[in-house]
């Protein structure tokens, strides 16, 4: 598929690249990152750090000792996700989580499988591990339908290859936010950015390119009504496969009428409830 200015979605190939967190302290959140989840510090200065895997950036923590804390009301980050290559490596991260802190819950989705946790500034967590896509199951018009059964456990540590870092392949796969209106986020993500709907469950929306599962959940299930603000997400990555793609979302952007700032890789903009989006050229 080739990316004219017509195209509406999202090219095939589209992806995320990075989150960031504003954080409190910054030593305790490089440490959970690096024993828990798996990831390696790539650089490191006074004020942030940036981890990853392989020498791929997935991860900035940037200090900020004068942010506030997220209060309630507010939209934000519900979880980053980080996709695992095999179920074994999951098995391994169950292992790290088990010894080295808390496990807050594990779901077989169907598409994927999932464990969930939060880290020690009470953003939220996901190391998962896809199925094959011709297992997903699949909606009578092409979506697919993700379920919440209980995961076993006991099943997955018994194939961990027993690692103790996040091993290559591992990527940031989805990251889901928690939104004040799923219909003004489904109008700017789906309508405006070209995010296509994988799944609609009133209360959440997921949306991806390429025929993921999902790049982003959107959810209202806590009844948010404040823009994002304080500690956490500070913004997320979007990667696309070309500058067409990257011109053909800043003229949408611009003709809705959203501010759209050059960054020296791509453009930034902030969605309808103030968190930040950034895009580049893969």
């Amino acid at each position: 598929m080739t990316e004219t200015e017509d195209t509406v979605s999202l090219p095939p190939g589209t992806r995320l690249g990075r989150t960031a967190h504003r954080v409190h302290d910054l030593d305790s959140m490089i440490d959970f990152y690096r024993t828990v989840v798996g990831l390696a510090v790539l650089d490191r200065t006074e004020a942030a750090a940036t981890l990853g895997v392989d020498g791929t950036p997935l991860l900035v923590l940037q200090r900020d000792a004068e942010a506030s804390s997220r209060t309630r009301d507010q939209a934000g980050l519900f979880h980053n996700a980080f996709l695992l290559p095999s179920r074994a490596a999951l098995g391994a991260a169950l292992e790290r989580i088990s010894e080295h802190w808390t496990l807050d819950g594990a779901s077989d989705h169907d598409v994927s499988e999932a464990l969930y946790l939060s880290d020690p500034e009470g953003n939220g967590v996901e190391i998962y591990r896809d199925r094959p896509r011709e297992e997903w199951p699949r909606t009578a018009d092409g979506g697919v339908e993700m379920a919440t059964r209980p995961l076993d456990l006991d099943d997955i540590a018994a194939e961990s290859n027993g690692g103790s870092t996040a091993p290559e392949g591992t990527t940031l796969g989805h990251v889901h936010l928690e939104v004040t209106s799923v219909p003004t986020a489904r109008g700017f993500y789906v309508e405006t950015l070209g995010f296509d709907v994988r799944m609609d469950a009133g209360a959440a929306l997921f949306v991806a390119a390429g025929g993921y599962h999902h790049h982003l959940g959107l959810n209202a299930w806590n009844g948010r009504s404040a823009p994002a603000g304080g500690r956490g997400l500070a913004w997320y990555e979007i990667v696309a496969p070309s500058d067409a793609a990257v011109d053909s979302v800043r003229k949408r952007l611009t003709d809705a009428g959203v501010a759209v700032a050059d960054r020296d890789d791509g453009i930034e903009f902030v969605d309808p409830d103030g968190i930040a989006v950034r895009l580049r050229r893969e």
